[in-house]
């Protein structure tokens, strides 16, 4: 007849071994689950609710781990890729970031009542340059009545410089094609110019130069008359 003392011995001896298969297996569960969702790995979310167009600061975003298998493949690891960017959608607190959604500043930023005016104009590309300033001023040739050149511009910022698209003829002629930053009355102005005038020229400007007040100075074709 098995003691008592021996009785519980041999219960808590097979209680120990139930314990370690027990164990046993549920580490291999886990393995088996790490290994089909692969490891955790650090997603950019949003703290705070961001606005398109707003610059993200630190403080609006921070990290979580989540299995592999479930991070986005575009996603954002690191918070100091994010700080300083700007939503182009509106992204709700707790969403992942992905780099689709965030705007890098690598275009122009428009504020409001800004449009981009794209024109074909005369200029030396070694002399406007993006972020330069310019003048431009449009040619009208004479039909029924007397050409002028009118300065229709002033101190605008150049967001790009490229070539002139080929026309087919004897190569750019100093022609560049520009991108300004306008209101909205002046790209339809400069829009209207591009189709109807003779010419249109830009005039870098001074980087300390910002004197205004010249604009509609038009000279005659007779050169009479500037004012």
């Amino acid at each position: 007849m098995i003691s008592r003392r021996r009785r519980a011995a041999l219960l808590l001896g097979l209680a120990l071994v139930l314990g370690a298969l027990a164990a046993g297996d549920v580490g291999r569960r886990e393995r088996a689950l790490t290994a089909g969702l692969g490891p955790a790995v650090p997603v950019v979310v949003a703290r705070t609710g961001l606005e398109p167009g707003r610059v993200v600061a630190a403080k609006d975003v921070t990290v979580r781990r989540v299995p592999r298998r479930y991070a986005p493949a575009d996603r954002v690891a690191a918070t100091s890729e994010v700080v300083g960017l700007r939503p182009r959608v509106a992204v709700a607190p707790g969403a992942d970031l992905s780099i689709p959604m965030l705007d890098d500043g690598a275009g122009p930023q428009l504020r409001a009542g800004e449009r981009i005016a794209d024109l074909v104009v005369i200029g030396d590309p070694k002399l406007v340059r993006p972020g330069g300033r310019v003048d431009l001023l449009v040619t009208r040739d004479a039909e029924q009545s007397e050409g002028s050149t009118r300065l229709a511009l002033e101190d605008a910022e150049v967001l790009t410089v490229g070539d002139a698209p080929s026309d087919g003829g004897d190569g750019g002629g100093g022609r560049i094609a520009v991108a300004l930053r306008v209101s909205v009355k002046q790209a339809v102005y400069l829009a209207a110019a591009q189709n109807f005038a003779s010419e249109l020229r830009v005039l870098p400007r001074s980087p300390d130069d910002s004197r205004r007040g010249a604009a509609g100075t038009t000279a005659r074709s007779s050169l009479k008359g500037i004012g």
